[in-house]
């Protein structure tokens, strides 16, 4: 309401709210039963399209982002999108009962096994723990998505095929965060929404050391436990350092595709041991246990 649109980047721009919200339009936003439990975030601007009924008005746009066509269809079902859904959540939900109970992410800092395992074997056991710890927020975020989906939210809009997506407030990509070849493409595949609002209010905001600036807020997010701010400390240098690898060695290895391919799987490598390394004190929470890791 008291910036131009000139001032605004495209996504802000996109995301502007022009007039004031009534006390009901804010309190329900705040407290609706979609997303009150477990999320995921959405913006205001979505929130509020859908509940005047406007989001099955979209725009199309070209893969480029700059050519919209207004259109506008009948509602979509989300049936489909929230059966597919909720079968990830199932076969999350199977794994997390059977897998992690298993890999427990404590038996890194196990006194017997840190004395006699060699260091190719802890390093397995800690990618392993840390895959295993992963799909309970598998289930949970998924789950949280079909609920959205179900009451008719998240509805995307339509590729050009006339197939719906209904990806609007997803939080995950599994695929891709499982083969993520770079600790960026890791972040900007997990806790989507809540990345992306760290995007707007605080990376494209901040004057000085925006990076710094954005994990600091991150870990004041999530709450009080140390082995947060631990996390995103360590993430801040894996963040600079993987961005310094990547302009310094990439163009070395994509003159061609065998090289591109061996580049692929020795990035996989590193950013997948690079990310269970980065987020163990998050797992363990405490300082005592995450100094006894990082020992």
């Amino acid at each position: 309401m008291f910036r131009k649109d000139e001032e605004l980047t495209p996504s802000q721009r996109g995301l502007a709210v022009r007039r004031m919200p009534s006390l009901l339009e804010y309190v329900s936003y705040n407290c609706n039963f979609m997303g009150i439990l477990a999320g995921p975030l959405c913006s205001y601007k979505d929130y509020i399209t859908f509940i005047e009924g406007r989001s099955y008005h979209m725009i199309q746009s070209s893969e480029n982002g700059k050519e919209e066509v207004q259109y506008e269809r009948t509602e979509p079902s989300p049936n489909g999108a929230v059966v597919q859904k909720l079968l990830v959540c199932g076969l999350s939900l199977l794994l997390h009962l059977t897998i992690s109970s298993t890999l427990p992410v404590e038996y890194n800092i196990d006194e017997g096994f840190r004395a006699t395992a060699s260091w190719p074997t802890k390093v397995t056991y800690l990618y392993m723990s840390l895959l295993a710890a992963r799909p309970k927020y598998y289930f949970a975020w998924t789950l949280a998505d079909a609920i959205n989906n179900a009451a008719g939210f998240g509805f995307r809009g339509y590729d050009r095929n006339g197939a719906a997506h209904w990806d609007l407030i997803s939080n995950l990509r599994i695929q891709q965060i499982e083969m993520s070849t770079s600790f960026k493409m890791f972040l900007d595949n997990w806790n989507i929404q809540t990345a992306l609002w760290l995007k707007r209010v605080c990376y494209e905001r901040a004057s000085v050391s925006p990076t710094i600036q954005t994990f600091f807020l991150s870990a004041i997010w999530h709450g009080v436990y140390p082995g947060y701010y631990l996390t995103f400390l360590t993430g801040v240098l894996m963040t600079l350092a993987a961005r310094a690898m990547r302009n310094n060695f990439r163009h070395y290895f994509i003159k061609t595709p065998q090289l591109k391919l061996f580049y692929d799987v020795i990035t996989w490598a590193v950013t997948q041991i690079v990310i269970s390394y980065t987020v163990v004190p998050f797992v363990l929470l405490s300082i005592k246990p995450s100094f006894t890791f990082y020992r």
